[in-house]
């Protein structure tokens, strides 16, 4: 599985068809459109060992949305910030306007900067100490957790909005007919994207079972951040597959992952200037590397070229420099997950149990949002 990550995250670095692009979220890109990795569960829990995970975060994220939760305060009531910035720039207009936060924090020079990074921390602080603040600020918008166990349409017949339990449906399906091709549960609501703090990256998943009873489920992805989403992404639908599977009395045996656009962000203003007129040597630099030390040395030609970033912000929202210290690394032998036998809407943190977890040290970078 490592190997797979490792693999897929030097053909966007090097391929024909990757290149460099400006994002959405105010950082360059090197992306790649196009790829799919295949993970046997029967062989290992496929979480990253090349650099320290987040595992809490990944559950925590998971029972979240197998409730049905769309409010921050369950993740961040158990220190999980991984929603915080969507949630934050997808209600700061309407706390402007309250007075809660200064406007000044709507000017584009002011995101990402520390005034910024202040403001989610009392922003947080505030979402965990006040219900009623958690409550009216802390949503996040129509996100996994609405798609998969609330879906809302209008019924025609009853002339009244209902609700879609799409994942409860689907599984309940499964036990009448688990070899089937119709099992599917989809994040994307064109009615509620605009709603969303953030669109759907993950956007929909299939699974089927075989006639030995093994389940596979399988993910397309349209917007995959390589370097802090995609690792947190192939653990949490591998749990997911496995917490299906015993709810169904299958065997999990693979997940396979499909990919949209891939792709390593650059860092802030100069730096991603410097990363796209400098891509096509980074590219030849990149496939010479023969040995595994070989991409420090990559690592330590971009750090002498780049423009200088005295306060650190450009760098660290650049994850090329972070995979490339992780491709440094050997792999090592994937852990066991084990999963408490209850109903999967009823699955608590305590439930999960990781064993022989041994991974490279944390490389920490920030998320763009």
């Amino acid at each position: 599985m490592v190997q797979q990550y490792l693999e897929h995250s030097k053909e966007i670095l090097t391929s024909d068809y990757s290149g460099f692009k400006w994002g959405s979220k105010g950082s360059g890109l090197i992306s790649l459109f196009g790829y799919q990795n295949s993970y046997d569960l029967r062989k290992g829990f496929p979480l990253l060992t090349t650099k320290k995970m987040a595992t809490k975060s990944i559950i925590h994220e998971l029972i979240w949305f197998l409730k049905g939760d769309t409010n921050i305060k369950y993740l961040e009531d158990n220190n999980c910030p991984i929603w915080r910035g969507n949630s934050f720039e997808h209600n700061l207009k309407g706390m402007i306007q309250e007075g809660i936060f200064s406007e000044n924090l709507i000017k584009k020079e002011m995101k990402y900067s520390p005034d910024w990074d202040k403001a989610m921390e009392e922003y947080a602080q505030r979402i965990k100490e006040n219900s009623e603040f958690a409550k009216k600020w802390g949503e996040a918008g129509p996100i996994y957790g609405a798609q998969w166990r609330n879906w809302k349409y209008f019924d025609e017949d009853k002339k009244e909005m209902m609700e879609l339990d799409q994942l409860g449906r689907v599984i309940e399906n499964m036990k009448k007919n688990p070899i089937g091709k119709k099992h599917l549960v989809s994040a994307w609501n064109p009615v509620d994207v605009p709603k969303m703090s953030l669109p759907p990256c993950h956007v929909m998943f299939q699974m089927t079972s075989n006639i030995n009873g093994e389940l596979d489920l399988q993910l397309y992805q349209r917007s995959c951040d390589q370097f802090l989403g995609v690792p947190f992404n192939i653990a949490s639908y591998a749990i997911l597959t496995q917490v299906i599977a015993q709810e169904l009395d299958l065997t999990p045996r693979r997940f396979i992952h499909t990919f949209g656009d891939s792709h390593f962000y650059t860092g802030l203003e100069k730096r991603s200037d410097w990363y796209r007129d400098n891509l096509r040597e980074l590219k030849i630099r990149i496939k010479n590397v023969s040995k595994r030390e070989g991409y420090l040395d990559v690592l330590e030609w971009i750090n002498e070229k780049t423009p200088s970033d005295v306060n650190g912000i450009e760098e660290k929202y650049d994850h090329v420099t972070a995979i490339l210290e992780q491709m440094s690394r050997e792999p090592k032998k994937l852990p066991k997950l084990t999963i408490a036998k209850k109903p999967f809407d009823k699955l608590v943190f305590e439930d999960f149990k990781l064993e022989n977890y041994n991974s490279e040290p944390a490389i920490r970078r920030s998320m763009a949002v």
